[in-house]
């Protein structure tokens, strides 16, 4: 509870005396004091940074680790505080969470001028950043070798992904461009036909029942969630006012490789006709089922998938008006009942210019040009690196 007898300058002597106490290395006066002031509700990004340093001194990564919390709710690119949340998830064994609050704060590092106070923080997360890429390299290729995947039984088409993962291999981007995991040499193409898969048209021929079963879910909104949620545990990422925000939500079926138990009775339509679907599946990332809600007027911005070994569908279920997918710049309206088969690591975006909600159901299938040693390789790659975390 703050103390609300504290006033400013109060606070400030606190402060004065909870700094002096910290250059001294007094560490429990500097940290009673300066938690004092923070109780009070007197926090400033000062006074937090010498908190979370008096913390990070005397070892205590919870201490050190709200405060790193504390100052990214004010300041979301405080590089010392992206260290922190680093070091603090390092130490609490989570690898690859902490790689990502490196990651993070070196990105930011390169975007401003560095007080020279901050060159050595930034030159040790550097350093960690490394360490935990070659850890994690090692602990891939042991996961790949558990799994039947040593060097030599690898496609040669996942051999080159891997190398292409460690940087070893360059490759020119031309459209694709994925944010977590490149396959080389695959097609650059936008849209794949509907008349390219044989599974296509049966599936199509469901697109009643599975409307059916969509506007009993629509009835309740409590089934309905932002489809952007911030994760807690890693640095927070904006995407044009999307996280948190309705006009975007979906309703999950299968998220990342999990069925939602729940919903498989209120979907059985829908369940069927996936049965038939060559399904991606990559450990805890795919497949992904989703009816994905886009409200009157939304827009979601260009961006890129992750993985280009997956394609993306969208079968259009709800079109009241003009609306379109986009894709490496070539636009597509929605059709009810007429599959949309792209690439989601090409950048693309989607609009609804119609006066009432637009839905799809979107769900991955396995880029038709991989082999089945490819699947397996990717497969046992996305499980390596999830048991790993």
């Amino acid at each position: 509870m703050a103390d609300t007898k504290m006033d400013i300058a109060e606070a400030t002597r606190l402060a004065q005396q909870g700094g002096a106490a910290l250059q001294k290395g007094d560490l429990t006066e500097a940290r009673d004091t300066l938690q004092r002031v923070v109780d009070a509700g007197h926090a400033n990004p000062q006074i937090l940074l010498m908190l979370g340093e008096a913390y990070r001194l005397a070892g205590d990564r919870a201490g050190q680790e709200k405060m790193a919390e504390a100052l990214l709710e004010q300041d979301g690119g405080a590089i010392r505080a992206l260290v922190w949340k680093g070091d603090c998830r390092r130490a609490g064994g989570e690898r690859r969470v902490a790689a990502s609050w490196y990651k993070t704060a070196l990105r930011r590092a390169e975007m401003v001028a560095l007080p020279a106070s901050l060159v050595p923080l930034v030159d040790e997360a550097r350093a960690a950043a490394a360490e935990l890429e070659v850890e994690f390299s090692v602990g891939v290729e042991e996961g790949l070798a558990a799994r039947g995947l040593p060097p030599a039984a690898r496609s040669p088409g996942f051999a080159r992904a891997l190398a292409v993962m460690r940087g070893e291999e360059h490759v020119d981007y031309v459209l694709q461009r994925p944010s977590s995991f490149l396959f080389p040499g695959l097609p650059q193409r936008r849209f794949y036909e509907r008349e390219e898969f044989d599974w296509a048209p049966a599936f199509e021929a469901a697109t009643d029942a599975i409307r059916a079963e969509l506007r009993t879910a629509l009835a309740d909104p409590d089934l309905f969630k932002p489809y952007l949620t911030h994760a807690p545990d890693r640095p927070r990422v904006e995407f044009n006012g999307m996280h948190d925000n309705a006009s975007w939500s979906a309703l999950h079926l299968v998220h990342n490789g999990t069925v939602i138990p729940e919903l498989v009775a209120r979907f059985p339509a829908t369940f069927a006709a996936l049965d038939a679907v060559p399904q991606c599946r990559i450990s805890v990332r795919s497949p992904s089922i989703l009816f994905s809600l886009l409200q009157a007027g939304a827009h979601i911005a260009p961006h890129y998938g992750m993985i280009n070994a997956r394609l993306i569908c969208h079968l259009p279920l709800i079109v009241p008006g003009d609306g379109a997918l986009t894709v490496g710049g070539e636009a597509r309206q929605w059709e009810e009942g007429k599959l949309i088969i792209f690439d989601d690591t090409i950048e693309h975006e989607a609009i609804n210019h119609a006066d009432s909600d637009r839905v799809v159901l979107i769900f991955d299938i396995w880029r038709p040009e991989l082999s089945e040693a490819d699947r397996k390789g990717v497969a046992a790659l996305f499980e390596t690196v999830d048991a790993y975390r």
